[in-house]
């Protein structure tokens, strides 16, 4: 076996704060789709089982939500009924909006350019004093609707990823202009409101490249580099746009960017090699964000990761696999303290930025299939928020933490194989690769002791692996069924809820010690009763 994975702490341990800062968002496709059953089900069963507190989508403003319409002989309407009903939602189910302000609605935009089956609208406003209006006037809606103490915990963010041209047709100055006029008008109706941006995708090596991507000759002589992740990796945009809004003394409350570890983006914009980035690139990623932040001018802006996930494809196998849930497990528990969200791309197969994927499982980004059946990293998220608020111990694969309320200690290991050196590949058109991955490591011996404990004091041991709570296994259990029948599904979510559990005891002394080897890709819980 490989270096055992070994971790210890005692009740009396002094401890520090361990804020859980993955669950402060999650992410989801476009607002129409939050108006579905199925969407807003399975939203109250990630909130409800993990804890997620805001959700970020798409499309807001988009003409499915007929939010803006003008009329070629009268007035402009405005119709805000779908918006309330989906917020009424999102509310009722204890979950708050992270608004995403784009993109334009159709009579705003500036031409006619789209992205994604449903035809967002890329074009930024052709009338920025037109789009400040729609911005005044909804916000003002929703104090009036939902009351100004509640409107003030949400967060407004300008934008998605304005630096990629499928989803801004427009330069780096005009978004900056459309930050200035929106994060003004923001203010100018009640400077409590959090704004902020630039919702930027993914790092890129050296900070050449940190800029308007023009020249993509350049970028491919750094793709064709021998060691990727050797070069310094930087956010796009972030560092200009602070140097920006400080020059025209502009609120930044929040700074956000998208840390997927790969090299390439949806539109393979440049010439990369479809990169996957070592397994500690998003940790590395943050830090560097964080010294950016603190040594800039907004030290005290908060850190929001709106979107993050193992690759920026909905349709790679690797999602439905354990792999993607072990990431998680490491990424969460590497990068504790460094930010205040790190948000997962997304909660639901309920997305359709491609259409609707073909199969139950067909690499989407969901913690829960379209027929609301759990995947892995569903699992990993319901266990890291059975973990306390104070952190006792860490190190290398684990995590023991103590509750703040009732003193009950809980540990949290996983077993990423270090044969495995990049985050988890991406598997496309097959799932060759994504089985590849997860067949690769070794056992490995885990040692967790718990001391202090009540004499005899229950732990719960919940165990995810190959055999539990592995939805894809599951479904090929029951012989791979497509599509899937009524009874098929409810068959299936039972199993694929089944996570192995069961409970032991600490000994007479208080003392709870395991010594067993965990499974390449395993993810254990174990919780005092």
């Amino acid at each position: 076996m490989t270096t055992p994975i070994t971790i210890s702490a005692d009740r009396q341990d002094p401890g520090r704060p361990f804020t859980h800062f993955w669950s402060t968002c999650v992410g989801a496709g476009r607002a129409a789709e939050g108006l579905r059953a199925s969407w807003q089900e399975h939203l109250r069963t990630v909130a409800d089982a993990a804890g997620f507190r805001y959700v970020r989508f798409h499309g807001l403003l988009h003409d499915d939500m007929f939010v803006h319409r003008r009329n070629e002989d009268g007035p402009t309407v405005l119709n805000f009924q779908y918006v309330d009903d989906l917020f009424d939602r999102l509310l009722d189910a204890g979950v708050r909006p992270f608004v995403e302000l784009g993109f334009s609605p159709r009579d705003l935009a500036r031409d006619p350019s789209t992205t994604f089956w449903w035809k967002a609208n890329v074009a930024p406003p052709a009338d920025l004093d037109a789009w400040a209006d729609l911005v005044r006037r909804l916000v003002g809606h929703w104090l009036a609707r939902y009351g100004r103490d509640e409107v003030r915990r949400w967060y407004f963010e300008v934008w998605n990823e304005p630096n990629l041209s499928p989803f801004f047709k427009g330069s780096k100055s005009e978004y900056f202009a459309l930050y200035e006029i929106t994060a003004r008008t923001l203010k100018d109706v009640d400077a409590e409101l959090r704004v902020g941006g630039p919702a930027t995708s993914n790092f890129v090596p050296d900070a050449r490249f940190a800029g308007e991507y023009e020249d993509t000759s350049q970028h491919a002589v750094v793709s064709e580099a021998a060691d990727l992740d050797a070069l310094d990796w930087r956010p796009v945009w972030v560092e200009d746009f602070l140097a920006f809004c400080h020059s025209r003394r502009l609120p930044v409350d929040f700074v956000s960017c998208h840390p997927y570890p790969t090299d390439w983006a949806l539109d393979g914009h440049g010439t990369t090699r479809q990169h996957t980035r070592a397994a500690d690139a998003t940790t590395r990623d943050l830090r560097t964000l964080r010294r950016i932040v603190d040594t800039g001018p907004y030290p005290d802006a908060e850190i929001h990761l709106t979107e993050w996930n193992s690759s920026p494809s909905s349709r790679d196998h690797s999602h439905d696999h354990l792999q993607a849930a072990t990431f998680v497990a490491r990424t969460v528990l590497e990068s504790i303290g460094l930010v205040d969200s790190l948000a997962y791309w997304v909660f639901t197969d309920v997305f359709e930025e491609e259409g609707a994927g073909d199969t139950a499982f067909h690499g989407g980004f969901g913690m829960l299939t379209l027929q609301g059946v759990p995947k892995p990293v569903f699992h990993v998220y319901r266990m890291l928020h059975r973990l306390g608020g104070e952190l006792l111990a860490r190190t290398e694969g684990a995590v023991v933490t103590r509750d703040s309320s009732d003193g009950s200690l809980s540990a949290l290991a996983y077993h990423y194989p270090p044969e495995v050196i990049q985050a988890p590949p991406g598997s496309f058109g097959s799932r060759e690769v994504a089985e590849q991955t997860l067949a690769t490591g070794e056992p490995r011996l885990l040692k967790v002791e718990l001391t202090g404990l009540r004499p005899g004091a229950a732990v719960a041991v919940t165990t995810m692996d190959h055999t539990h709570g592995n939805a894809l296994a599951a479904w090929r259990g029951m012989g791979a069924p497509e599509p899937l029948t009524r009874e098929q599904t409810a068959a299936l979510r039972e199993a694929a809820h089944a996570t192995g559990h069961e409970v032991r005891h600490a000994d007479d002394a208080g003392r709870f010690l395991v010594e067993e080897a965990i499974a390449p890709w395993a993810v254990l819980l174990f919780a005092e009763l």
